[in-house]
């Protein structure tokens, strides 16, 4: 996971900022984790700084999942037509793109009055693997997150600022307890064009919520950590807390 921070409305320094730490990792991994609109920034202005999918972000995830062999995510924005979205993006080392586009509209920015909402969950099949990638403000809803997909893997990637850094915190530790799953979640460092200031928190929790990989306190840091699906496997089977879940339809 990569804990940075980021350029306001630069995708080009951003990417080359991205490559550089990328760059510096020489252990072979199987997933680069970005955080939100980390081309951009969180930003409230679309129309400024929106690619399309043919774009040179997109086109750099593919070029950068290809090389390091290695699957690349995070959320960009994303126009299409006149509609833009904050979309994760999970590049696969074949250049194969998965999508999804933030449910949970940051309302309290406006968030939903400049992004079109997303309407469908997605579960990525990748290395044996089942990932459910969600983004930000989605961490505050537990029941869209829910786990009725046998995942094992949630990631969230984030712009979170550090005054309200206490629910990141708890939020992301509570969905891997429920969820019977790991959890990832990327969050940004430094301070905005907003004035947000932002300290990271990054972190990776196991089924049972032990945390098993950390970042530093608003540093920059690339953190690198295994997960073992057979230890969430053996938990599963022995404590069977996912067959007593709830079933419901979301509208």
């Amino acid at each position: 996971m990569l804990q940075a921070d980021l350029v306001w409305h630069n995708a080009a320094q951003n990417r080359k900022n991205f490559s550089e730490k990328i760059n510096r990792i020489k252990e072979q991994v199987d997933l680069i984790i970005l955080p939100e609109m980390f081309s951009t920034g969180f930003t409230m202005h679309p129309q400024e700084i929106s690619e399309t999918m043919e774009g040179e972000t997109v086109k750099w995830m593919q070029k950068t999942a290809a090389e390091k062999k290695s699957a690349i995510v995070g959320s960009v924005v994303i126009s299409e037509g006149e509609k833009y979205y904050n979309r994760f993006l999970f590049v696969h080392p074949s250049g194969e793109i998965n999508f999804y586009d933030k449910w949970h509209l940051f309302t309290l920015v406006g968030e939903d009055k400049m992004y079109e909402s997303g309407r469908e969950k997605l579960i990525v099949a990748y290395k044996g693997w089942k990932i459910c990638p969600l983004v930000c403000y989605d961490l505050r809803f537990p029941v869209w997150a829910r786990n009725v997909e046998d995942y094992d893997l949630l990631i969230y990637v984030a712009n979170w600022p550090k005054i309200r850094i206490a629910a990141w915190d708890t939020l992301l530790k509570a969905r891997a307890i429920e969820n019977m799953c790991y959890t990832i979640g990327v969050n940004r460092v430094g301070i905005d064009a907003n004035n947000y200031k932002y300290n990271g928190h990054s972190a990776a929790f196991d089924c049972l919520g032990e945390q098993v990989a950390e970042t530093q306190e608003s540093k920059e840091e690339t953190v690198i950590f295994i997960l073992d699906k057979n230890h969430i496997s053996k938990i599963r089977n022995k404590l069977g807390f996912l067959n007593d879940r709830d079933y419901f339809v979301i509208e």
